[in-house]
């Protein structure tokens, strides 16, 4: 590091062979003496909103920051247990928990729980990201706002409902034929249209849900449904706040609605399409541990068992072990994205 002189805050005057400072040298050490005064007067004014800030404060701090604690749980041997299971008082164990599930024993379920999880995750980034941004469009375009209420209430309702009932939804419409009744609406329209392909129509028979061909496939499907016209309020914000001037210079060029798409509205929302691009790649590995152990089923074991779902069967250090692995898997993505958002596009999330 540089070392500062006097010589860098004062200026000499030859003529009478002293040091002065300058009218914004002083403006600027009164401005760094008073920097607590000004942050404290701005928090006194503003006090509503600091107000409003310490519920998520206190929600992290307890839902986010005190249950990392747990995760020395994946350094500690639960055969160890201390007074009342405390992890605390369990041996030190080291990395072997980590050996355990990347080569030990426990290697042969923990890998292809994490293809899946990579697979489904993968797939939801793929369909599950470009969706909203293609609603947002859409909305933009529809001129009645009568019509884009109806639709984008419509396309918003699945958030608000519980995963459980979004979950019992779709193993109804997709369910297969049962002593209790026949196969759900969905189930009967896909018998319909491929009434040859043998490999669907026993699928149908079972439940798509319940087949490992077709799981991931509805697994995505669903949270299309549910996310992807919640997620769309974001797009649909950056795209209404671009300027009607760009639209009208556009169109005086002769440009069309696909073209004003391509070169006004796209070009206009790239930044929050990256900040919100980083931000799904950071939880690209978080594939919903709720959906998919409500769906979980012997028969689609194989394409289903994510690392979520085999940590908590597990229930011990090599499933905390295991969570931590994926969760430092997303934040290396998280930080790689950012840096190649940052040099390829010059937007980035921090």
């Amino acid at each position: 590091m540089f070392k500062l002189k006097y010589d860098d805050f004062l200026t000499y005057d030859e003529s009478s062979g002293t040091y002065s400072m300058s009218a914004e040298q002083r403006v600027r050490d009164e401005t760094e003496r008073n920097s607590w005064k000004t942050v404290g007067f701005t928090v006194l004014k503003d006090w509503r909103l600091y107000l409003m800030l310490v519920p998520m404060i206190v929600v992290y701090v307890l839902w986010r920051y005190m249950p990392m604690t747990e995760l020395l749980g994946a350094f500690k041997d639960y055969s160890t247990f201390g007074n009342n299971g405390d992890t605390a008082l369990m041996n030190w164990y080291g990395f072997n928990n980590f050996i355990e599930i990347f080569t030990g024993y426990n290697a042969q379920f923990f890998w292809p729980a994490f293809r899946n999880t990579f697979i489904i995750a993968f797939y939801n980034l793929l369909f599950g990201f470009p969706a909203p941004i293609i609603l947002a469009l859409f909305f933009n375009e529809v001129k009645s706002n009568v019509t884009r209420s109806v639709v984008q209430v419509l396309v918003y309702l699945p958030k608000f409902l519980s995963t459980v009932i979004v979950t019992s939804i779709a193993l109804l419409l997709v369910s297969g034929k049962s002593e209790f009744g026949d196969m759900g609406a969905l189930s009967r329209l896909f018998a319909a249209i491929a009434p040859n392909n043998e490999a669907l129509q026993a699928a149908l028979n079972g439940g798509l849900f319940n087949s490992a061909a077709y799981f991931r496939a509805m697994y995505v499907f669903t949270d299309l449904w549910e996310h992807a016209g919640y997620d769309s309020i974001v797009f649909f914000a950056a795209v209404i706040a671009v300027s009607p001037t760009s639209y009208e210079a556009a169109q005086m060029d002769g440009a069309g609605k696909m073209a004003q798409m391509r070169y006004v509205v796209i070009p206009s929302i790239l930044s929050t399409v990256v900040i919100m691009l980083i931000m799904k790649i950071g939880g690209l590995l978080s594939v919903g541990y709720e959906k998919v152990y409500l769906l979980l089923s012997t028969g689609n074991e194989s394409a289903s068992q994510i690392v979520a779902t085999l940590a908590n069967s597990w229930n011990d250090g090599k499933g905390i072990a295991a969570e931590m692995t994926n969760n430092l898997i997303g934040m290396i993505l998280v930080i790689g994205s950012n840096i190649v958002a940052r040099k390829a596009a010059n937007v980035s999330l921090y």
